[in-house]
């Protein structure tokens, strides 16, 4: 039998809730929404007037349907005393002794009740509305009843009436839980059962928009506000207030406006909180003069008014940098009665914090200590910073020292905070000075400080000074923790000091410390950054041995090194093998796959995953933007490119000088100058400062078209704004010119660039020895090399190149011989070097001489490329010598070299000249199947051979 006590709803249990047909909050879903009036002058002049929340409807000509209550035709005349029968005979077991349970499994009663039964039965029960509760739960918790809507409306008016007010919202709230449902259908219904019943209250309908707030359908509740205000019906000033903050937390600060206009106008006197939703909604929207007529009206109509409100109002003007209006704001707030708090003098801390004004913060933070207000780590910690980074070290010393005395804050936090900031600004000095004093202050560093002392050293690259103090916390009995050691593993893979990391993993396994995963990503991102990506797979595939579950740091990190070694297929395969394992790609996951996909010019892959990224709610930025933009642009869409980022800027996409230096490179490297010009324009009307790299990019363009009249005006403007041109764009200069054999030029720019200070580098010497060499002047090209040697800048392969091509090219051979064995003592010696040497001595026949460089080459443990080869069997086919030059092409073949289209083209021509036309064709054939294509010298030799044979 059901006892007496009421029987609470149990949502989950009595339907399942069915979130894919849950509607979408979106304004477009109500069109009456974007007409909501604004706030105008009327609402803030308008005396507010008494609202009575109880009443019944006052318009009768409302547009609301009555709800459909079964009826008999004329046919089913019989049905409808049946019905009336079987009501009575529901409503006996209702309130009779017999056990509903006994009852309700009568298959006559079972198979014949339907929703509209229970409609009646709820109405002939609303002098009892726990037992209409009782009822209406015993059906739905164990015969699983579908009941209507009109029902639970039914009884959530009676609940209300009977002042059983957590009951009926909690039926409200299974009525918007079993299912799809639309605000309009339920509303009517609620209005159709309030007036068929003659209920005195409307209190169930604030309890809909209450249920409406509680599951976040917000934009619901602006529905029902709006049919309750057609039907005469107000909300009580809480629940409007409800509403409102209802839409703040969606950020639709323009309806908050539109509705406290509309209602207020229809009688609700709004309260504090009401107030302070619309203040913080103009705030949002930056109309702070607004906000304040709303505090004047609050004041001036004796509204409570409350602190909460100043402090918004404070909060606004801070994040607006309007920090100075904020203080005028606490300054007034002893004449309104009110005293400022921890959340006002913090609030300004920071708001004057952003804007540089840290003496005045100080002063601020002194008078709050002096009130006895706990200020919050977050304000002193900014505003320690900021002390020290403009410079005041000892005043942001005397606050720490001064508050930590006080004992408002954890001074050792206070100390931490410090030690971390200085650390990240390279502040060494200070840092020891500081962590020297804190034994002093008898504030002892503690493994946190410790902590923060080895990662700040360790991420600055100053991994030796780490090491030292992880000796100091051993030496006062502090063990170095998994944490210490991943701060040291990290600092040296980043410095790319691997063997160096992989000690420090040997020596705290053996200190008894277990690897983890950072320890893992840190050596795996290690050796992908440094393009060994076979020894970063090895440590996946030993962590995952070890029960190490990788993370989303692991995985970028490893597909970084496969989309960097042009390994796109196997990156793909990772990335889907990861969401498999229910690790979600983030940002940077997704940058890295772009990127990889843009380089690999895979453009529509790269979008797609853009689109993918929005889709997932992950937010793309100019890391995102830049390799797309640089994409387009290497595939020769520059056009593209610049739409693409004009359309960003349209969507309110803020994009950086990285990003427009890409489309300035695409537009030089086609040549469209006057289009880059253009781009940079563009580029700072939407407040983009042009930066030097941008400057590098223009001057190379015009280098490259000698337009030396544009390349002079960018060098002024650059000085006008206050720029210097850096060692690259004075390179690039001294490359252009002494390429062109323009050397008066080239030591030109040189002269300029030591007298600005700028001092050469490996690459500029080079750039100027390469252009001295092309011209001849291998002599002065020499002496510019001592001159490097003695200012410490020690010469590259491409150096010592620029030396050995010259010497080739005009036929001495023993000199680029022993400069080159000199090359291969240094270790300098590549395949490029080996080349040029292969190719000095075909050129001037000695074909023999090239063959023992090449195996000279091999046994140099310096692996010969396609071009090695290809020279040889060109001078072996030029000489009539097809037999040597197969027995070459043989010899590449199995040592797993592809030949390229030139080779082939060489090979074709020694066969065609020695009359092996079929060979020739064979050869033709083979570079087709292999997916190369034959080029017009491809085809003029065949034809040529063709012609000779017959």
């Amino acid at each position: 039998m059901v006892g007496d006590t009421v029987i609470v709803i149990l949502v989950s249990q009595a339907f399942p809730v069915n979130e894919s047909k849950r509607p979408n909050e979106t304004s477009a879903s109500y069109p009456f929404l974007r007409s909501l009036p604004r706030l105008s002058d009327k609402t803030l002049a308008t005396p507010m007037k008494l609202f009575r929340p109880h009443r019944s409807l006052a318009n009768p000509n409302s547009q609301i349907k009555p709800i459909p209550i079964p009826t008999s035709t004329a046919a089913a005349e019989g049905h409808r005393d049946n019905d009336e029968k079987f009501v009575s005979v529901l409503r006996g077991i209702v309130r009779g002794k017999q056990s509903w349970k006994i009852a309700f499994n009568n298959p006559f009663v079972l198979d014949k009740i339907r929703p509209h039964h229970v409609e009646k039965v709820l109405i002939q029960t609303l002098d009892d509305s726990r037992l209409a509760l009782r009822f209406f739960n015993f059906l739905g918790l164990h015969k699983n009843f579908n009941h209507s809507t009109a029902s639970f409306c039914i009884l959530v008016h009676a609940l209300v009436q009977s002042n059983l007010i957590w009951p009926a919202s909690s039926v409200l709230q299974t009525l918007l839980l079993r299912g799809p449902n639309n605000p309009t259908l339920i509303f009517e219904s609620l209005v159709n059962s309030y007036e068929k019943c003659n209920f005195s209250s409307t209190y169930g309908f604030d309890l809909l928009i209450q249920a409406y707030i509680h599951y976040k359908k917000v934009l619901d509740t602006l529905v029902i506000v709006r049919l309750m205000s057609e039907c005469g019906i107000l909300p009580e000033v809480r629940t409007f207030s409800a509403v409102l903050n209802g839409l703040i937390r969606i950020k639709q600060f323009d309806m908050v406006l539109g509705l406290f206009d509309m209602i207020v106008d229809k009688g609700l006197r709004p309260d504090v909180y009401a107030h302070t939703a619309v203040v913080q909604s103009l705030c949002e929207l930056k109309d702070f003069d607004r906000a304040k007529e709303i505090i004047q009206s609050m004041e001036s109509n004796g509204c409570e008014l409350s602190l909460v409100t100043y402090n918004i109002l404070i909060h606004g003007l801070c994040k607006s940098q309007r920090a100075w209006e904020a203080v005028e704001v606490k300054n007034l707030l002893s004449h309104k009665g009110l005293k400022a708090d921890v959340v006002t003098y913090c609030t300004l801390v920071l708001g004057l914090c952003a804007i540089h004004s840290f003496e005045v913060a100080k002063q601020l933070t002194d008078e709050m200590v002096e009130l006895g207000i706990l200020p919050s780590k977050e304000a002193l910690s900014r505003l320690v910073d900021g002390l020290r980074v403009k410079g005041c070290v000892v005043d942001a010393s005397d606050l720490v020292n001064k508050v930590g005395k006080l004992g408002l804050v954890p001074s050792s936090f206070v100390y931490n905070s410090l030690i971390n900031s200085m650390c990240k600004h390279g502040k060494l000095e200070e840092v020891e000075t500081l962590f020297n004093n804190m034994g002093e202050k008898g504030l002892f560093p503690s493994d946190i400080t410790y902590s923060i002392m080895i990662s700040s050293f360790c991420k600055i690259g100053q991994v030796d000074s780490a090491l030292l103090f992880i000796g100091k916390m051993t030496q006062i009995g502090i063990k170095p923790s998994v944490y210490h050691y991943n701060s040291l593993i990290s600092g040296h893979c980043k410095l790319g000091k691997l063997h160096t990391a992989m000690c420090l993993v040997t020596e705290m396994i053996d200190k008894g410390l277990v690897p983890t995963v950072v320890t893992y990503s840190s050596l795996i991102s290690g050796y992908c950054k440094e393009g060994e990506v076979h020894k970063a797979f090895s440590l996946y595939h030993e962590m995952i041995e070890k029960g190490i579950s990788p993370n989303i740091y692991t995985f970028t990190a490893l597909i970084y090194g496969l989309c960097h070694a042009n390994m796109m297929t196997e990156a793909r395969k990772l990335f889907d093998e990861m969401r498999k394992l229910k690790v979600m790609p983030n940002e940077v996951t997704y940058n890295v796959m772009i990127e990889g996909h843009c380089r690999e010019g895979n453009i529509v892959r790269a979008f797609e995953l853009l689109d993918e990224m929005v889709e997932k709610g992950l937010v793309p930025d100019t890391y995102t933007y830049r390799p797309v933009i640089s994409g387009l642009c290497a595939n020769g869409r520059v056009s593209e490119a610049k739409e693409f980022i004009d359309d960003l800027h349209k969507d309110q996409h803020k994009l950086n000088e990285i990003c427009f230096t890409a489309l300035l490179h695409g537009y030089c490297k086609e040549g469209r100058l006057k289009d880059a010009l253009s781009a940079c324009s563009e580029m700072v009307e939407r407040g983009v400062d042009m930066d030097v790299v941008c400057y590098a990019v223009l001057i190379q363009g015009f280098l490259r078209h000698n337009d030396t009249k544009r390349l002079l005006s960018l060098l002024k403007e650059m000085h006008d704004h206050g720029l210097r041109p850096d060692n690259v764009i004075y390179t690039s200069m001294i490359d252009a010119y002494g390429k062109a054999g323009d050397l008066c030029k080239a030591f030109g720019v040189w002269d300029i660039m030591i007298g600005e200070g700028c001092i050469p580098n490996v690459v500029t010497y080079t750039a100027l020895i390469n252009g001295l060499c092309k011209a001849g002047s291998v002599d002065k090209a020499e002496l510019l090399c001592k001159e490097m040697l003695a200012s410490s800048s020690i010469p590259n392969q491409i150096t010592y190149g620029s030396f050995l091509d010259q010497l080739t090219k005009e036929g001495h051979m023993e000199k680029a011989v022993q400069l080159h064995g000199a090359m291969l003592r240094s270790s300098l010696a590549n395949t490029v070097t080996y080349n040029i040497l292969i190719r000095g001595f075909c050129k001037m026949g000695r074909i023999q001489e090239a063959g023992e460089i090449l195996i000279q080459m091999v046994d140099s443990d310096i692996l010969p490329d396609c071009i090695s080869y290809s020279t040889i069997i060109y001078e072996y086919c030029r000489s009539g010598n097809l037999w040597e030059a197969m027995k070459l092409w043989d010899c590449m073949m199995n040592k797993g070299l592809n030949p390229d289209t030139v080779a082939y083209n060489f090979l074709i021509y020694g066969c065609c000249v020695a009359g092996e036309l079929s060979k020739a064709f064979e050869l033709h054939d083979e570079m087709m199947r292999k997916g190369l294509k034959p080029n017009r010298a491809t085809k003029n030799t065949l034809v040529c051979g063709t012609c000779l044979k017959s």
